[in-house]
């Protein structure tokens, strides 16, 4: 049978992948906000525990490394201009003024010793500063200090997996139930279809506690993933898809999925969260 007891303690549900390595089969199962196994009623673990090769896995952490003192760099006061200073655009806009032709129009006004006087200090000008703009080529006003990254945070850690379950011996044990076992982990475990105001009108009768009546639903389930020596915990379920169009026998149960998920850790983690993965669980 694909479905097993795991000596009465619970159900594993699986398809059959007899001579496969246990290190290339994950484990999913449900557990607490503190990455316990949960209990029922009666205080008994639930060990419903689904098992799937994955075909594909990778873990992503994306850490937030921000320059805040960028803003100190003369650039960013006046970035046009340092731009055109650093690439030596500026100079043939000066080399652009003709200082004969401004001496001549000078002479023609105030005479010839009056042009010939501004002509000459427009002509030692543009070398002058022309010397000076050289200078400013090649030129950065970036400096280790302003450079230097901070860590401004992290968001939870993603985890995408696709998992495989396929038919040997009977496609609603090995494939139809542990799909619908990961749905029915995904989706909310109830949404109310009461209106706030409602309950909290039942509340005031005493219909119904005041936790019921203000927070009515259930949010998904908290689960766990065991895969090569390794567990994450807790992980919510951000995607699942389910492929519609898969292959299924002559009374219409698929008999193989492929279950691509997106999976995120509860809170951001730190380095002792990781070293906790690599710890052997009960």
């Amino acid at each position: 049978m694909a479905e097993v007891k795991d000596k009465g303690t619970g159900d594993i549900i699986s398809s059959l992948w007899e001579g496969l390595s246990p290190h290339l089969i994950a484990s999913f199962y449900e557990v607490d906000r503190q990455g316990e196994k949960v209990k029922d009623k009666d205080g008994k673990v639930i060990n419903i525990v689904v098992r799937a090769p994955l075909t594909e896995s990778s873990l992503d952490g994306t850490f937030n490394w921000q320059s805040p003192f960028e803003s100190m760099s003369p650039e960013t006061r006046a970035p046009t201009l340092f731009a055109m200073l650093q690439s030596g655009a500026v100079q043939p806009a000066i080399d652009a003024v003709n200082g004969a032709k401004v001496g001549k129009f000078i002479s023609g006004i105030f005479g010839d010793s009056a042009g010939k006087q501004v002509a000459e200090t427009i002509s030692s000008t543009q070398k002058s500063l022309g010397a000076e703009l050289k200078n400013f080529e090649g030129r950065t006003g970036i400096t280790k200090l302003n450079s230097t990254q901070v860590f401004s945070g992290m968001p939870p850690i993603k985890i995408q997996v696709t998992a495989l379950f396929r038919a040997w011996r009977d496609p609603v044990a090995e494939v139809m139930k542990p799909a619908d076992q990961l749905m029915a982990w995904a989706f909310p475990e109830t949404l109310s279809s009461d209106a706030v105001a409602a309950n909290m009108v039942k509340a005031a009768q005493g219909e119904k506690g005041f936790i019921d009546a203000l927070l009515p639903s259930k949010s998904p389930k908290l689960l766990a993933l065991t895969y090569k020596n390794r567990t994450f915990k807790p992980l919510v379920i951000e995607a699942i898809s389910l492929p519609l169009n898969s292959s299924i026998d002559a009374k219409g149960n698929f008999v193989e999925l492929l279950i691509p998920m997106t999976l995120a850790t509860l809170t951001a983690w730190d380095a002792q969260d990781w070293a906790n993965t690599s710890k052997k669980t009960n």
